[in-house]
């Protein structure tokens, strides 16, 4: 999932916002019915838009739902989640709970534990999708946990996402798998690594990941950020970026906005190694030609961060029933199996094949991963990620300390 933040006016809202509570209306009707009753219904769906794959795999689905469904499903193109969430709130102040301006949203992180903490999410409704049965909840438990959050229902999962280095093979013959040989390498080697400014999503993982990397209790990650150990807990990663920027492209002074811009410099050969929250990326940018071809992928020894990401349904949804046959066909083995195409998206399933039918699982099974892309063993076990608190403090942090450059 890309770039989710909160911000000071969604703290601002939240204050504003007397407490209401949102239960979805009871219903015997089956889902059939529920299929039905969404036929001719226009189903606004925000996401982020910062890919142009990913823009046309939703452009895809919409076409999908339309001529199975008769949904008119319509992307509302967005940078930052957060301020679908501030919409949303602003809605709830304003005393609009019916005929919202959201009927979807594609949301994980720091923004699910917001709009459930302030009650702004229908359902729960995920038990209600027929699809739902094929969700890999024991072995992806992500599925039902966000940043430490039980979903409880609120979201679906349509995706599954490991943090992945990239690398340009011609540049470098053996990469960094720890914080400690990347620093080493980048001043054997400057400027020719950087990452993208936060609070862009991409840039932000690596601020994640280089904590879980460099803090010695990791574990201490998993619950809130607090006042009272934040500077003690962050300590290690300021340290360890203060030696870091230096070595950086254009002296670590500025980075590039957005994981894109960063991919385009690592294909213009401007940095040697890039990164990514999707594990078939690579392969898909070399399919078509963004990348060249002896880009390849890699983990760092002590495992990388993973995390699902979702969509969700507003409380005051105008199309709830619509929206929810729309998150069913993401989980459908149509969508997810199209997804993962390296030529497509390359976004791992969130499916257990072991569920599917035997012509289903052969159609996963017969799908090439892509020639950068890792097996599942070399990515190993994806690292939890950290409670949602602490991401909003590093940003924050992170562009008082390097933001004015």
């Amino acid at each position: 999932m890309k770039k989710m933040r909160l911000t000071t006016r969604l703290t601002t809202l939240v204050a504003a916002t007397a407490f209401l509570g949102f239960t979805p209306p009871a219903t015997a009707a089956g889902w059939d019915d529920t299929v039905a009753a969404a036929r001719g219904k226009v189903v606004y769906w925000n996401a982020w838009a910062g890919d142009p794959r990913i823009n046309d795999y939703i452009g895809w689905v919409g076409g999908q739902v339309r001529d199975r469904y008769g949904i008119d499903l319509r992307h509302v193109k967005v940078t930052d989640t957060a301020d679908v969430v501030s919409r949303v709130l602003a809605e709830k102040a304003a005393g609009k709970d019916q005929g919202g301006s959201v009927d979807l949203v594609w949301v994980n992180g720091e923004n699910f534990a917001a709009m459930k903490e302030n009650r702004l999410l229908y359902g729960p409704f995920v038990d209600r999708l027929p699809n739902a049965a094929l969700i890999d909840t024991k072995g992806k438990p992500t599925t039902t946990v966000d940043f430490t959050i039980p979903t409880d229902g609120l979201e679906s999962p349509w995706g599954m996402a490991q943090f992945v280095f990239t690398y340009d093979t011609e540049q470098v013959a053996k990469p960094p798998r720890s914080a400690a040989a990347l620093l080493e390498w980048t001043k054997a080697n400057p400027g020719r690594f950087t990452y993208p400014s936060p609070p862009d999503f991409t840039g932000s993982t690596f601020l994640k990941q280089m904590l879980v990397e460099v803090t010695p209790d990791p574990a201490r990650l998993r619950d809130a950020a607090d006042d009272a150990d934040f500077d003690k807990v962050t300590a290690p990663l300021w340290s360890y970026l203060d030696q870091l920027h230096p070595n950086l492209a254009r002296s670590g002074r500025n980075f590039p906005a957005t994981g894109p811009a960063l991919k385009q410099m690592l294909a213009d050969g401007e940095v040697a190694i890039g990164m990514s929250f999707h594990p078939g990326e690579a392969s898909r940018d070399i399919a078509t030609g963004l990348l060249p071809p002896s880009i390849r992928t890699f983990v760092l020894e002590r495992g990388t961060i993973g995390n699902t990401h979702f969509v969700a349904i507003p409380y005051n949804a105008n199309a709830p029933g619509a929206a929810m046959v729309v998150a069913d066909f993401l989980l459908s083995p149509d969508a997810q199996l199209h997804k993962q195409d390296p030529g497509v998206w390359g976004d791992f399933t969130v499916l257990d094949l072991d569920k599917l039918t035997a012509a289903d699982r052969a159609r996963f099974d017969e799908l090439p991963l892509g020639e950068a892309t890792l097996s599942h063993e070399e990515l190993g076990v994806p690292l939890p990620e950290p409670h949602p608190s602490w991401m909003v403090r590093i940003e924050q942090q992170w562009l008082k300390r390097y933001g004015a450059g």
